[in-house]
Order: C-alpha cells, then structure tokens, then sequence
C-alpha cells in the first residue's frame, strides 16, 4: 500500500486523470549478473511504479540492499551499486505511491532476518484485510517498521510455526485475502506467488540455465528471457539448486484476472495471459468503432495510452488514423514555481495540439478512461481551440463508477465522473460533441471471450460493475476505520 502524492510533487498533467498500477516485481535466481538483470528488468517496468525502486540481492553469505526514492535509472546506474548487490540471486520492485510522501521505510523489497534465514520479499498487489490482520499481530507483539501490508505477510511468515520457508509462506497466505503477485528471496530459493483468483500478472521465464520472475514479459525482453509460461493464479512456483517445482496448495477458485491491465496498465508489447496487449487494444478500439461509430474526418489517440485503441477504430471506421495530439516525454518536474497559472497549464506541458490536422475537421478522440474527468475536459477544449469542428470522445473500456481495492491507485467513488453522472452529462461536462464508451460485452469479446458472464465473470471488472470477487473485509460495514491511515499505501 502507498503513502502516495504530496501537494507539490508534481503538477497537474495528463496522468493525474488515469488510473495508476501500483507497482512492478522482478527476481533472479541462478545468474551472475542477477542484480544488473534486475535493475533492466526494472527499467522495462517503470510504467508500473515511478516513486521509488530497490533491489535485494544474495551471494551465498549476505543480503545486500539497495533502495532509494526515484526512478530505476537514476538509483541504479551506477556501477558501484550495482557491485555491492553481488550476488546470482536478486528480486526487485518498483513503487507508485499514492496518498503521502515517500518513505525509506517503505521502500521494497522488505527484508527480515527469520529463524530460517534472511528473507526478501516484493509485492504487487494490495491486502483486502490489512487492518485486522495488523491489528492482531500488534496485539500479539508484532512490531511493525512501515506502513505497508506487504510487512504484514512477513510477519506471518514469521510466526508460522512450519517448519520450512515454503510452507510458512502458504500458512501466511491462507490468512490474507485481496490480491497479489509477490517474489520472495530466500537463503537458498526464489519463490513467486499468484494469488488464488490471479488478480494481479506473474510471469516465469529463463535463460542460459537461469530463472526470472517478472510482473510483465517486456521486463525479459529487454535482457533476452524466453517467457516459459504465467504463473497460474494460486500456483507457487520455487527455484532452487535443484530446478524449478510447482505447487498449488490453495482451494481452486475461478480465475479473476484484472481486465484493466489489457485497457491501460500493462505495456503494450508484453504478453498477458497468453495474449499481446497491443493486440488486444486494437481490438477494442474494433469493437468501439463497431459500437459507436459517428460521422468523423479522423481519429486521433489521447497519447500514449489511447495509441493501440484508436489505431483498431481507424481501421475499422475507415477513418484515418492521425496523430493530432503531440506528447512531449519530458516533461516530469516543472522548471519553475507551481503557481496557480501554470497548473492550469498543466496539460499543455505535457501534450500540445497538432493544429495543421485538426483545422476545420470532425475529430474521433480515443482514450483508454474517464476518471475524474478533469483531463478529457482539458482535451476536448485543446482540441476545439486548435479549430476542430466537430469533438467526439471515444473510450475504450466502460463507465469507471467504482474504486478499485486490489492495488490500483483510484479516487474515492464519489470523485468519480461517471459515478455521478450518466453518459449524456459526462459528455456536456467534458464539453464533446458526444460521447460512448465500450461496452462491457463489448470489452469481453475484444479480450477473446463471446462476453461477460454475469453468473460468474471471467475476469476482475469491479471499476465498472462494483461487483468484487475478493472480500473487503476492511471496509465491510462503513467506512474505512481512522486506523487504516497507516495503510493507505497500495503496493
């Protein structure tokens, strides 16, 4: 879970109106090189977490650690860190927090020193019953030394009374409910975990007699890793001297994997459950096009994250594709003070409209999400000042009228658009000409099922429906307890 944003961390942009995944993890086991491996690995799944990064690494006798806030290049090209993570033996984790500052404390991967061994541990995901299971552990004597829920499973692992690292693991897990991909590093073993219903993506791979661990196959693309398989949700799967062994230890239940991940989270050129997310954008951008389709001169993607969407719709519109909104990439931290002015200049900063295409023509506009609407707002008035004649936004997954609780960074309900406003008075309030988003059959059939089923849904879609497949046993009842301030940080 993630302490989160600051009031003058950065200024408004594009991004602040998206959804944000809430971290990445990476592990090695068996190469020389394994730290350097990770740090790569990392810096391909930057996407998934930019507040901090660290790495973890085991060379036989000691745990060495590095984790600093920031971004994976700037804490790990240095060869001189690199040379202290030595080791053939490494996990790693990127972190996007959310509500507070950064804290060292909280950086992963965590590590404790247990009866068994030193252990490492790095997280993707966000526990449903944090609070309680926290509570109790405090009570039991626990003495906790961040915020995160990720500590709590280490405590559990360390009060198991199992004898083996493995089996401890599992004992912890059978306790906590809500979703994760978790790599764990051991004296002698690296462990990757899915939860039961595969919420959040694993993915094993290998190369030159060693294996990896990666929250997204572009993580093993860019070291040459051929992608063996997904770890299957509740499957464990341990690398140690001996080779690589699975177990399932957990009740079979049916698989939810997030859908969003195929919308906006995941990188466009990694495989997801056996599918390549750029294809599948394409086709939902088919599938909105087929559904909603108006009278339009060209379509132009709200950059980078409507790219995929809007090049399916152009091509089954018939439309041409054009891209008539530029993205500047480097923009980060504005230059100068964040005065009230150039907040509101916030999205100019960042994308700038491409006017000599846009002039006197009837735009299709596709994005990925309306959260809070703010952005798309901002768009459509860019677009229209650059001389459109005519603004249609179209998006490419449903209505978002939930918050999500399984490790995505979103507002509250109430700040969202369409949880308070049906799709006529969210196109009046963004100011376009008209306004559709996929359906939620329509999304199903883009990610190659013939629909939803509503009996028993194929996939995590509780930000569109509220229909939640893992308990949220902390919020069950009311609103969150005063005390889970603690852990409002998503990990």
């Amino acid at each position: 879970m993630a302490l989160g944003n600051t009031p003058d961390r950065k200024i408004p942009s594009l991004e602040d109106d998206h959804f944000h995944d809430e971290c990445a993890v990476f592990g090695v086991f068996g190469h020389d090189d394994a730290a350097a491996h990770t740090a790569l690995g990392l810096h391909a799944l930057q996407h998934r977490g930019q507040e901090a990064s660290g790495i973890v690494s085991f060379n036989g006798n000691n745990f060495n650690s590095h984790r600093a806030p920031g971004l994976v290049g700037d804490n790990f090209s240095s060869e001189e860190i690199i040379s202290r993570l030595a080791g053939t033996m490494a996990v790693g984790h990127n972190r996007y927090s959310t509500t507070g500052e950064t804290m060292i404390r909280n950086i992963q991967p965590l590590f404790a020193d247990l009866e068994l061994g030193g252990l490492a541990i790095a997280h993707n995901g966000n526990l449903t019953n944090a609070y309680a299971l926290r509570r109790a552990l405090v009570q039991r004597g626990c003495i906790f030394q961040s915020t995160t829920d990720t500590e709590i499973i280490l405590h559990l692992i360390a009060i198991s009374e199992f004898s083996t690292v493995v089996d401890r693991i599992i004992d912890a897990l059978r306790q906590v409910e809500g979703a994760y991909s978790l790599v764990l590093l051991s004296n002698d073993a690296l462990i990757g975990v899915r939860d039961p219903m595969g919420v959040r993506p694993l993915a094993l791979g290998r190369m030159d007699g060693a294996y990896f661990f990666a929250s997204e196959t572009c993580a093993f693309d860019i070291i040459g890793v051929e992608h063996i398989r997904d770890v299957d949700p509740g499957e464990i799967v341990i690398v140690d001297k001996d080779g690589v062994r699975s177990i399932k230890p957990f009740t079979k239940t049916p698989r939810h994997f997030c859908i969003f991940e195929y919308i906006y989270f995941a990188r466009p050129d990694s495989m997801i459950e056996d599918s390549n997310v750029y294809a599948v954008r394409k086709r939902i951008g088919a599938e909105l096009a087929r559904e909603s389709h108006v009278e339009s001169d060209i379509v132009v993607p709200v950059p980078d994250s409507g790219v995929p969407a809007a090049i399916g719709y152009a091509e089954q519109a018939g439309v041409p594709f054009e891209l008539g909104i530029i993205r500047n990439h480097y923009v980060g931290r504005t230059f100068i003070e964040p005065s009230d002015h150039i907040r509101h200049l916030g999205v100019k900063l960042k994308h700038n409209a491409n006017t000599g295409h846009i002039a006197g023509k009837r735009v299709v506009l596709v994005d990925d999400s309306i959260v809070r609407g703010t952005t798309s707002e901002k768009i459509v008035a860019m677009v229209r000042a650059a001389g459109a004649k005519e603004v249609h936004m179209r998006i490419s997954s449903p209505p978002t009228t939930h918050s999500c609780f399984y490790g995505i960074d979103t507002p509250e309900r109430e700040e969202l658009l369409a949880a308070r406003h049906d799709v006529e008075a969210m196109a009046k309030h963004i100011g376009a000409d008209s306004l559709s988003f996929i359906s939620l059959d329509g999304l199903y059939r883009a990610v190659g099922e013939p629909g939803r089923n509503s009996q028993e849904p194929q996939y995590c879609d509780a930000c569109f429906t509220g229909e939640y497949p893992i308990p949220l046993t902390d919020r069950q009842g009311g609103p969150m307890p005063a005390q889970l301030s603690l852990l409002t940080e998503q990990d």
